[in-house]
């Protein structure tokens, strides 16, 4: 495959970068500008060496087409967009970036389609409501969605926008609704604190997780390997679907870090403020349809976060932007 990944500077490009050179996919990175700093945690530079940046705005239709055919690009994965605090803090800018952006990637598709087979795109768990909005036990892909964010209603606009592409135009795309993926690399967002608790543990600094209640936490590379594998498993249609890890409460979250790191009873603390999003999301429509799909426990997740921060310290590599 010959994958076009929009956004593909950021956390999870990165890592679905790592999972599509392991596969031996040739990587187009297709961003606002090259900034390899995320890349360089994640991966060596041999492996940055080898894919090909691609500078563009997401929501300059022309110049993806341009790109997509002067590079022969044959799936796209679309990540490029706007997390919740600036969608809160300019909702149109949002729009334009989450919703004109993914409707010029799906114009695109359309321009080239005799080209392109697939779009994977980021969707998330940000379209359900607030979990009293539901009843008891794990909610299918397909339940009523009452977001209460605008971030939450441009990934609904997407997600129709998908369909309507397919009953138009035969388009086959699949959406994914992460919740809290957590990982080096993960610095930024609404749910970016587990990550930052966790480079604070490694290197023995307090750290304030602003909320509580339950969340669903997904360690990183799963949830890229979820996003490569979508690329190419046999599929027709549009559809998104919910992605699951561990759903816990933030007790049982502080718990797991003490077994791991006892210093943490002291260091990391956290809230009581409950995220509005429903936490309890089935993922059986994704592991029957695109699936089967391994899951990393949420110890051994950690273990591997903390411990990758931990040799970027030792090698001075260590960003700390977002913790000072």
């Amino acid at each position: 495959m010959r994958v076009l990944i929009t956004g593909g500077y950021g956390f999870l490009g990165s890592w679905i970068v790592k999972d599509l050179f392991a596969g031996g996919h040739s990587i187009f990175l297709y961003d606002i500008k090259q900034d390899a700093e995320r890349l360089e945690v994640v991966l060596n530079k041999d492996i940055i060496s080898q894919t090909t940046f691609c500078e563009g705005n997401v929501t300059d239709q022309d110049r993806l087409i341009r790109t997509i055919r002067e590079h022969g690009i044959t799936h796209i994965i679309h990540l490029a967009g706007l997390q919740v605090p600036t969608c809160r803090a300019n909702p149109v800018l949002g729009a334009q970036v989450n919703v004109m952006g993914t409707l010029a990637i799906f114009e695109a598709y359309k321009e080239c389609r005799n080209q392109v087979k697939r779009v994977v795109y980021a969707s998330s768990a940000a379209v359900f409501g607030p979990p009293a909005d539901y009843p008891e036990g794990p909610l299918s892909d397909e339940v009523r969605l009452s977001p209460s964010t605008n971030y939450g209603f441009y990934k609904i606009c997407n997600e129709g926008n998908a369909k309507v592409y397919f009953l138009d135009h035969g388009m086959t795309s699949i959406g994914l609704r992460p919740w809290t993926v957590y990982g080096v690399g993960r610095d930024v967002g609404m749910t970016s604190e587990p990550t930052k608790a966790m480079k604070c543990m490694a290197l023995h600094k307090p750290y304030h997780i602003t909320y509580g209640g339950f969340q669903d936490l997904q360690y990183v590379a799963d949830v890229a390997r979820v996003f490569a594998h979508s690329l190419d498993v046999p599929f027709e249609g549009a559809k998104s679907y919910n992605l699951r890890g561990d759903v816990v409460d933030l007790q049982t979250l502080h718990q797991v870090f003490e077994k791991l790191e006892p210093e943490a009873s002291k260091l990391i603390t956290f809230g009581d403020r409950q995220i509005q999003i429903a936490y309890n999301l089935s993922d059986d429509g994704l592991q029957k349809e695109i699936g089967p799909l391994p899951k990393t426990p949420l110890s051994e997740g950690i273990f591997r976060t903390i411990k990758k921060f931990r040799k970027l310290e030792a090698e001075g590599r260590l960003d700390k932007k977002d913790i000072s």
